[in-house]
């Protein structure tokens, strides 16, 4: 146990001796954030009860400052923050408070934070609060030893509110203390009413010099830091005022000082600057008459924002303490406050106090009730070690681990669900009927035992299920394998739960007949299967297994007929050349004929060559496997495969426009509009965003360029070619490979350096191709000196010096809307960040080009002013 610690225990048993505990507090929530186990004390500087966070929050650990910040060598430090609650894991922990008012009330809530070199690293980290789901606020730090103060007035959405620190890359979140306290409902109201949140700019006691005002003269335990500039004077007095006519209560120090300017003539005027120009400011000016007036002696006020009027004239009053505030917000980057005294006034203007503060909107969804009920249920149920806490999907950026979710304009739903190697015991629970909008449940690996429950199949929604690696008892319902073949359902089971005889097809649950006899078959046939695949391998030199039936096989002479004996070439690949094809029903297809010079040589080939086989036959049965499971309506579909010992092809569908490389350099470009190029923008981020988000294990590609994305003839865009895509579990933040694969030009600089790929590789690559749409442009160019170029260091001068004309394609002869093409940019630019962690998720992708379609599809067409206007630059499209 630390020095402080000890010191801590000691302070709480005497504090508790001479303070009766919760005195006056009511509705107070304070946390000490990383106080040791069960300690509750009162701080002697404050009054205010503290309790440890265990019960509040289950992630995280407590750390003490280091020992030249804190105690002993401080002993003046406040005690909560002494300590810290610190968050190494997860990207999203979540405090969760339950206010005894509950919700739809009014909540102040203040976090502190102090650095104090907790983990002796010396590096000031950087992170985000929410409040539910909603952004709050970043965290930052001049220095070790400075107490950060974030404060946000907020109703209550339900009975339990969250506080979460989010971490953004920029080192681990940590937490010094937690404050709830209960406000009247009635103020601090604005003209959006509960549709945002106040965050806290200034909160001032103008004209005290003596301190900080803190609890016991506060009811709402606001913190008031004195504000006193030269060129203002001092008034104070001992009298009586009321300070409960309004609801705003200041505490008698606060209202009891006021300020004056020295000169009477002059007004008390406060500005700040924004650094957000959207930014939205409410202000809460407090006065009360401090002075005994004589009777031809007069004080009347009125206050200007920027020059405009913010208030009429009137009269403080010497008996009670009024709050005026603007009922509209102030917008813009400068802001200037003056309070003024009129013209028929005696006296100087006066200020008491002023409160600043910001507004959030409030414009993130939570999850659905149900969605919300059933997954907490399955937490409790099956007790998950997970860093599960606040919303499951909100903010859309930070779902919980192994949860994916759908987002619309009124709630969030979950829609995928992967509990894989989580330690489940027991039965699948009753709650998982309760996802109804589930598309994806991955149960795997787990010790779930019992009988596969019938309600399964009445999620309707429901595409992949995979229970495999499980101790259950007897075979699939029959209502589950009804779906599998009726809706499509991919089923995975282990194989003593396929369901195989008659009987069991006419009934529900048959246990598994273990019989001897059985056995042996069932070996002697793995003996045969073996034999062959041996025979095959060495006849073919094809290291993968035969691959699966679901789709047509066709034999070598089917494909020579179907493509007229190889008679049209639409197409060269790495690894073949792709021909035209017919069907029986007149239907066109591609066949890729994969090209393996090393079929049928001696064994006196060169290793060289049985490696390019290798690697070949490799490739060919990646794509043709995934080809197998994937299924979405901007993938290339597949048609079949050939591999009958002679040759392998792929047989998809026929693109008529080809791929999007060859589209942009043909003189059909000149046609390629701004929204044709959205479209074929979101067709193919839907596309990616199915592998990553939507297959479970997630697929990354490795090889997204815009030659690997077909137009079809409604220039409807699919991604194409998989033989390079890798499959790895979804809690696998950086999978390690022994070789960077891709095309030149695209490839992530993060994973070519590291040989870390994730699905944040695809974004980067997906960026290049976002700029060679918008730009018209490859993704390497030559200069005009010979040099080669990246299409990224082509647009930054544009974007530097705001012109979005100079960025985009010429040929488009400026049809366009400006706010869509720099939102497009804006997206580009995002994916092909330095690091992974800082570009967006293809969900986020997808939105935000839905987004700029949305912008072109609204614009009027663009003047020859708009098109000067668009030469403003934009500094925060940087790489």
């Amino acid at each position: 146990m630390g020095a402080h610690s000890v010191f801590l225990i000691l302070v709480c048993v005497i504090g508790t001796a001479i303070v009766v505990h919760g005195q006056g507090q009511a509705g107070f929530i304070s946390i000490d954030c990383g106080s040791p186990p069960n300690i509750n004390y009162v701080d002697t500087d404050t009054g205010i009860s503290y309790t440890w966070d265990a019960p509040f929050i289950k992630s995280g650990v407590n750390v003490n400052v280091s020992e030249e910040y804190g105690y002993p060598k401080n002993p003046v430090l406040p005690f909560p923050l002494a300590d810290v609650r610190s968050f190494p894991q997860g990207n999203r922990n979540c405090y969760s408070l339950t206010p005894s008012d509950g919700k739809g009330n009014l909540y102040l809530i203040r976090a502190s934070f102090m650095y104090g070199n907790y983990d002796g690293d010396n590096a000031l980290p950087e992170f985000d609060l929410y409040v539910d789901v909603n952004f709050w606020t970043s965290v930052t730090f001049r220095n070790a030893s400075e107490n950060v103060i974030k404060e946000i007035l907020s109703f209550a959405e339900s009975e339990t509110v969250y506080v979460c620190l989010v971490n953004k890359g920029k080192g681990t979140p940590f937490i010094s203390a937690l404050e709830l306290r209960p406000m009247n409902s009635s103020i601090y109201g604005t003209e959006f009413g509960r549709n945002v949140s106040l965050v806290l700019y200034q909160r001032l006691d103008t004209g005290y010099l003596n301190g900080t005002g803190r609890y016991q003269k506060d009811v709402y335990d606001r913190i008031w830091s004195p504000y006193s500039p030269a060129s203002w004077k001092s008034t104070m007095t001992n009298g009586y005022i009321d300070i409960f006519q309004s609801g705003y209560k200041p505490p008698d120090e606060v209202i009891k000082t006021a300020a004056s300017p020295k000169s009477d003539d002059e007004p008390l005027e406060l500005s700040w600057t924004s650094d957000d120009p959207n930014a939205r400011f409410y202000a809460y000016l407090y006065f009360a008459e401090l002075e005994n007036l004589k009777r031809n002696e007069s004080r009347k006020i009125r206050i200007f924002w920027n020059g405009s009027p913010v208030s009429g004239a009137f009269n403080p009053s010497s008996e009670y303490s009024m709050t005026v505030s603007n009922s509209r917000a102030f917008t813009g980057k400068d802001h200037w406050i003056s309070v003024q005294k009129t013209s028929d006034s005696t006296l100087p203007p006066i200020l008491n106090a002023i409160e600043i503060f910001s507004a959030q909107s409030l414009d993130e969804f939570s999850t659905t009730t149900e969605d919300v009920r059933a997954i907490e249920s399955i937490k409790s149920t099956y007790k998950l070690q997970k860093v599960w806490s606040g919303d499951p999907c909100s903010p859309s950026l930070f779902p919980w681990e192994g949860i994916r979710c759908s987002y619309n304009n009124s709630s969030h739903q979950i829609k995928s669900l992967n509990l894989s190697s989580s330690g489940l015991h027991g039965p699948i629970a009753f709650s998982f009927r309760n996802l109804s909008n589930l598309e994806s449940l991955d149960l795997s690996n787990n010790s779930l035992k019992g009988f596969v429950p019938d309600f399964l199949a009445d999620l309707k929604l429901l595409k992949y299920l995979n229970l495999k690696g499980n101790n259950f008892t007897g075979y699939i319902p029959r209502s589950l394998r009804k779906r599998s073949v009726d809706d499509g359902l991919v089923l995975s089971v282990d194989e003593q739960n396929i369901c195989h005889s008659r009987s069991c097809r006419d009934r529900s649950r048959i246990l598994v007949p273990i019989v001897v006899s059985t056995l042996v078959v069932v070996l002697i046939a793995a003996l045969v299967v073996i034999c062959i695949l041996r025979r095959e391998r060495k006849i073919r030199a094809y290291s993968g297994p035969l691959l699966p039936s679901g789709k047509r096989r066709f034999t070598y002479s089917e494909v020579s007929s179907i493509t007229n004996n190889f008679n049209k070439v639409i197409g060269k690949g790495g690894f073949g050349i792709v021909y035209l094809g017919s069907l029986e029903d007149g239907t066109e297809i591609a066949v890729k004929m994969i090209n393996d010079s090393s079929f049928g040589k001696s064994k006196g080939s060169s290793s060289s060559s049985s490696s390019s086989s290798s690697r070949v036959s490799k490739e060919f049965q990646v794509e043709a496997e995934l080809l197998l499971t994937v299924h979405h309506r901007n993938l290339a579909s597949f048609v079949g495969y050939c591999d009958d010992g002679r040759s392998m092809a792929l047989i998809y569908e026929y693109m008529a426009n080809g791929n999007l490389q060859d589209y942009l350099s043909s003189e059909n470009a000149e046609d390629l509009s701004w929204e044709k190029r959205l479209h074929i923008a979101i067709d193919s981020a839907q596309g990616l965003e199915y592998l990553h988000h939507g297959c479970r294990p997630p697929i990354v590609h490795r090889d997204v360029k815009t030659a690997n994305i077909l137009l079809n003839d409604n220039l409807e865009a699919k991604i194409a070619d998989f033989g390079l895509s890798k499959v790895f579990p979804e809690d696998d933040l950086s999978h390690v490979v022994t070789a960077v694969m891709g095309t030149p030009g695209y490839v992530d600089p993060e994973y070519y350096n590291t040989f870390k790929l994730n699905e944040k590789s695809d974004v980067y690559s997906f960026g290049i191709v976002l700029l060679e749409l918008i730009t018209g442009r490859r993704s390497i160019m030559k200069t005009d000196d010979g040099d080669k170029m990246n299409v990224v260091h082509f647009v930054e001068p544009f974007i530097d010096f705001g012109d979005i004309d100079g960025v985009v394609d010429a040929r488009l002869r400026g049809d366009f809307s400006s706010n869509s093409a720099w939102k497009f940019v804006e997206v580009a630019m995002s994916c092909v960040r330095d690091r992974g962690t800082n570009r967006p998720t293809m969900n986020q992708i997808v939105s935000d080009l839905k987004q700029c379609l949305a912008a072109e599809l609204g614009r009027e067409p663009r003047s020859h002013h708009e098109k000067e206007a668009c030469l403003i630059p934009i500094t925060q499209l940087k790489v």
